[in-house]
């Protein structure tokens, strides 16, 4: 009964409408025949009427709907006498919009599903140790909070527990559990498992991952589609059809009665339904895929997308300075120990690089002292009683008292400089490598129709042609400052343009483009703000991602209409000719209508997208773009980048 109860304050023309069928039905087994024509004429004209009113603010607006239809349809049945045909009509009116409501309930499931499990409660540690519950807006930077088994992660923290396993694949896709151990940062969206964790906050809740991923989410379900204005571009020409085929058909038999048969079937559902439900069913699988995308209007745009730009640094590449070679006259493992536990005491992002790379080549650090960092330029230390200075060419060779050669670096690479006890012992090279789905990324954009990729980057010329040539782009634009971006990006003559990026940099020529994405598991918040497209994974294949499901979501919203177009059109040459009745017409009408429904809702993807999540790349996701360098020597400046010439510290 309370099911009832609630259908009928939701649906209230829907449960009206089949209260009066009831009604009507009863009367007219009672032999009551004026009585049923009162009741279904009456409200079938009352139905009309709103409906007609509702038309009317719609032309005011400079809209033409396509409900003009459905009410000449209503009104011709009941001046013809085909009453029930009339209510059959009115059922699909007033029930459109509970259709529309459940198919776009079924569409966004996974955009409600991660609204919905937005945390909203902390445990947060007191002075005591014990525990008290608070609003997650009240836990502030710095203070503790556990996590009990199977709770959502509520801010970003680091893990002060020994070890802990999380589901985090609302925010990666990952299906897979991953382990994290004391010192490890923890995103909140992530799902604890069978232990609880100890975290020591990050940053609140309204800057932590999790809630602006929500924030996102909420504002992309929140927009509405732009294929209802598209879905109007059919309705003047649609409506003159259905016109046109119901005048002749009265005309040629002489029989009013025609006129209103095919009226009837020509109710246009297909086109208020169908094409907004594929929209949401879209947004669905991108948000399921990784990929927020804030406004419907987007979808349209990626669609028919021509051009697609890309900043270079964080974007096709990695954005982070990696080690690649140690050149030296000593033992290489022993300078490169040494150099990288002098730099345990910077915080400089080629110091964590240095300490990286050692990691990876099993080496075991030792405590610096009597440390001293120069801004911009190196450190200097003692580890196991020998003087370690490490840093820029200048820098070491004043500390040593040695000239430093300048070294011979491949595009892209810069040298970090390394004396011991005096005397230059050689440089470490680093590299910012690009991105293994890259190429295979501007590969696949062509394939979908993208005529022009192009590379726009504050690099030196020499750098930006060897990645563009590594990826499989030939129009780079190299040396470009930010306004020179959003130049590049607005003179494009194909259209609409694409704009892909990561940094605060980018934010100008993202808000410029038709389309921006921003890289927004590492990218920076100006960044993510300014674009229309949000990817949550560090992968740039949820790039072409983005534009297949644009496509595809149109696409199938087009079917959806041209289905229902068709259908109806078919329906009304048989209603033309007198074979199909009134009431069986408004009845087939109906399940035109589901059908387009079950159309649009391919937009979806389903279970073939779940199976074929891309991969998270193996690397901090929580990690911020660096933007600073203290690179002695590098082939080329970079902007905003860990190889970039951003910082005095980079210079020569």
């Amino acid at each position: 009964m309370s099911i009832v109860v609630r259908a009928g304050r939701r649906y209230p023309w829907v449960v009206a409408t089949l209260v009066v069928g009831a009604l009507g039905g009863v009367l007219s087994a009672l032999g009551e025949g004026r009585a049923t024509t009162l009741l279904l004429g009456g409200y079938a004209v009352l139905v009309a009427a709103r409906a007609a009113w509702s038309m009317v603010r719609e032309l005011r607006e400079g809209t033409f709907g396509v409900d003009v239809l459905a009410v000449t349809a209503i009104g011709a049945s009941v001046a013809v006498g085909e009453l029930w045909a009339a209510l059959v009509i009115v059922l699909m009116l007033t029930g459109g919009e509970a259709l529309e409501d459940y198919a776009a309930l079924r569409a966004r499931a996974d955009l409600s599903a991660l609204l919905e499990r937005a945390p909203q409660v902390a445990h947060r540690t007191l002075v005591d140790g014990t525990l008290e519950d608070v609003h997650v807006d009240e836990v502030a930077e710095g203070d503790q909070i556990v996590v009990r088994p199977g709770e959502v992660v509520p801010v970003d923290g680091t893990l002060e527990s020994a070890a802990g396993e999380l589901d985090e694949s609302s925010l990666t896709g990952e299906s897979l559990p991953v382990e994290r151990v004391a010192g490890d940062v923890v995103l909140s969206g992530g799902v604890n498992g069978s232990v609880p964790l100890t975290l020591r906050v990050l940053r609140p809740a309204r800057e932590s991952q999790y809630q602006q991923i929500v924030a996102l989410v909420a504002e992309a379900a929140a927009s509405r589609a732009p294929m209802v204005r598209l879905a109007d571009r059919y309705a003047i020409p649609f409506t003159a059809l259905a016109l046109s085929i119901a005048s002749v058909a009265w005309w040629w038999s002489g029989d009013a009665v025609r006129f209103a048969e095919v009226l009837v079937v020509a109710t246009p559902c297909p086109l208020i339904i169908a094409a907004p439900v594929a929209f949401m069913a879209g947004m669905s699988r991108s948000a399921r895929k990784g990929v927020i995308v804030k406004s419907s209007a987007t979808l349209e745009q990626l669609y028919r997308a021509k051009a697609v730009a890309f900043d270079k640094t964080g974007t096709l590449t990695r954005g982070e300075p990696r080690l690649s070679d140690v050149r030296t006259v000593d033992d290489a493992d022993e300078t490169l120990r040494l150099a990288a536990s002098a730099e345990q005491l910077s915080s400089h992002v080629l110091a964590s690089a240095v300490i990286d790379g050692a990691a990876d080549r099993g080496l075991t650090l030792t405590s610096a002292s009597d440390g001293h960092e120069s801004t911009a330029n190196g450190v200097t230390a003692t580890v196991d009683g020998r003087r370690v200075v490490v840093g820029k060419r200048s820098f070491v060779a004043e500390a040593t008292g040695h000239d430093v050669p300048a070294p011979e670096l491949a595009a892209g690479e810069l040298a970090v400089h390394v004396g011991i006890d005096g005397r230059y012992v050689g440089m470490l090279v680093l590299s910012d490598e690009i991105r293994p789905t890259s190429r295979e990324t501007v590969a696949s954009l062509r394939r979908t129709g993208v005529r022009h990729v192009v590379m726009l980057t504050g690099d030196g010329a020499q750098t930006a042609e060897h990645v563009a040539a590594d990826v499989g782009i030939e129009d780079v634009r190299a040396e470009c400052l930010p306004a020179d971006k959003v130049d590049a990006v607005v003179g494009l003559t194909d259209r609409p343009v694409v704009m892909v990026g990561d940094g605060v940099n980018d934010a100008p020529v993202l808000a410029a483009a038709d389309v921006g994405i921003a890289m927004g598991a590492r990218g920076s918040t100006a960044a993510s703000e300014s674009a229309d497209v949000v990817i949550l994974q560090d992968d740039v294949a949820l790039v072409a991602t983005a534009l297949t499901i644009g496509r595809d979501t149109v696409r199938v919203a087009l079917q959806s209409i041209g289905v229902g177009i068709a259908l109806s059109v078919g329906l009304m040459l048989v209603a033309a000719f007198g074979a199909l009745p009134a009431v069986v017409g408004a009845w087939f009408q109906e399940g035109v209508d589901a059908v387009a429904i079950l159309w649009a809702l391919r937009a979806a993807g389903g279970a073939r997208d779940r199976a074929t999540l891309p991969r998270r790349q193996p690397r901090d996701a929580a990690s911020g773009s660096p933007d600073a360098s203290r690179g002695a020597e590098q082939r080329q400046p970079r902007e905003g980048s860990p190889l970039g010439a951003t910082s005095p510290r980079s210079a020569g």
